[in-house]
């Protein structure tokens, strides 16, 4: 066992917040590119272009809905405005808005839309608003740019219901002759708090971290505590306040929460990560790419290592110039949907025996970890030695997959595990265990995934944890 110093127990207490918990349990959500970027052909427009443009005629925000839900995720993310400056709502702050086309003669509303239609489908839905306005003169004074925005923030934080999202995006290409402008974070985060204080806010924001690639590719080893550095606010306000921090923070650097990443970092915090990725090579739907959208395999492995390697997945699907979702990315996420289904179609170890060399109490013995309530769980109390638990399915099946959770409302503190199955399948004499995974960290969720094996006992050995470790779901399919 490795010793355990001061930060290593600092980092073992620091947990999420409530919103961070509900944001973890959605796991798998979509994000919609829509503007009139999809009209012009563009990436990133250049704010000039003439609202007449956005034309989708046959826009189906529940088409959008359904096929989201039909994929397998929990949750919907519009670029409600983007780098161009055009938005997708009948604003008052700008005539560079859907009340200035012809489309609905000047009365059409796609975040409306997108909101019903999520919420009718049982889905969550979240915002995303361009810091980076390259249509609006204010931009890169100062002040008068902050009030502008923050009267857009308002006008979506009051009109559409509750939001589980308010995403913000750091890019800005203005060069070094561009305009500047100094983004008040500080009153932004506050007002969503003060409007929406169930919203995470990603990315640029304190509740949520940016992976650090639009390639779909997690850590290894995702930790969700992280010194605050990490945290782009918590840096600026730091610095501001007089701490020390690194120079240039790389969000794709790999280590970020170790013991020897956490060391002499300081002050930690609860910050988890989403990966995100499009379907496509680009954001904005785009004819000549209907070649390019991600095969299923493609988007499956993005999911198992995401979802099932401690971070949340955040897969973009843009809307075409009809305003639907178009048919090869369709015929896709139904087939994803279907795949996840099969995947985890039914827990096989829902109703075994699970037993652990030892437990904090009556209350938090290994069988708790069966328990589909997230309030039951295992508990090891102090932890000064690896432990075992066995898995007994009872009879012999057919699995390829192991899924494990850590309590998270607890903090994360597992470091390494080793998972083995008994090849023994008579039954006579010792188990014969051998091994089928050796990992890491656990956090929010990991799955550990193998060639199929017919077996009737799985081990769990728990190498390496932070003070105490904890276990709330221990599943196999």
């Amino acid at each position: 066992m490795k010793e355990l110093d001061a930060q290593t127990l600092a980092a073992a207490a620091v947990v999420p917040s409530p919103r961070q918990l509900a944001w973890q349990n959605m796991e798998f959500y979509a994000f919609l590119h829509f503007g009139v970027n999809t009209f012009t052909d563009s990436e990133w427009g250049t704010g000039s272009e003439n609202p007449d443009c956005f034309q989708p005629k046959n826009l189906d925000c529940r088409q959008w809905a359904k096929v989201i839900k039909a994929a397998g995720m929990r949750g919907m993310l519009l670029t409600a405005k983007h780098h161009d400056g055009f938005c997708l709502w009948p604003t008052e702050t700008t005539d560079h808005s859907v009340a200035s086309s012809s489309w609905r003669d000047g009365k059409g509303d796609v975040v409306r839309e997108a909101a019903e239609a999520a919420r009718n489908s049982g889905l969550a839905f979240g915002l995303y608003l361009s810091p980076w306005d390259r249509h609006e003169a204010s931009y890169g004074t100062g002040e008068a740019y902050n009030e502008f925005y923050r009267r857009q923030l308002r006008e979506l934080l009051t009109n559409y219901g509750e939001l589980f999202c308010v995403w913000f995006d750091g890019a800005c290409g203005e060069g070094k002759d561009g305009r500047k402008q100094v983004y008040d974070w500080e009153s932004y985060f506050s007002l969503i708090r003060e409007l929406q204080p169930n919203a995470v806010i990603s990315i640029c924001g304190r509740d949520v971290r940016w992976c650090g690639n639009e390639a779909g590719v997690g850590r290894s080893s995702e930790w969700s505590v992280v010194p605050w550095f990490h945290s782009e606010a918590d840096r600026i306000a730091g610095v501001a306040a007089g701490e020390k921090a690194p120079k240039k923070i790389d969000p794709a650097f790999w280590d970020l929460g170790s013991r020897k990443a956490i060391r002499n970092a300081g002050k930690l915090i609860w910050y988890p990560a989403e990966v995100d990725v499009s379907i496509r090579p680009g954001w904005f739907y785009h004819e000549k790419e209907d070649w390019g959208v991600k095969a299923l395999a493609k988007l499956r492995e993005i999911y198992y290592k995401s979802v099932g390697a401690n971070a949340s997945l955040l897969l973009n699907i843009p809307p075409n110039r009809e305003g639907k979702i178009a048919d090869r990315d369709v015929e896709t996420l139904l087939s994803l949907g279907a795949q996840l289904q099969i995947d985890f179609k039914e827990n096989l170890a829902e109703g075994s025996t699970l037993t652990a060399d030892y437990c904090k109490d009556d209350r938090h013995t290994a069988q708790m970890a069966l328990d589909p309530d997230p309030a039951r769980y295992w508990h090891s109390g102090a932890f000064s030695k690896p432990v075992e638990f066995i898995l007994d399915l009872g009879e012999d099946f057919d699995i390829n997959k192991v899924v494990l959770k850590e309590h998270i409302a607890t903090g994360q503190q597992i470091e390494k595990f080793s998972l083995w199955w008994d090849s023994n399948l008579l039954g006579e004499g010792a188990p014969k265990w051998e091994r089928l995974a050796s990992e890491t960290v656990i956090g929010h969720k990991r799955v550990c995934r193998f060639d199929e094996r017919r077996l009737q006992r799985l081990k769990l050995v728990i190498e390496e944890a932070r003070g105490f470790a904890t276990l709330e779901a221990f599943e196999a399919y």
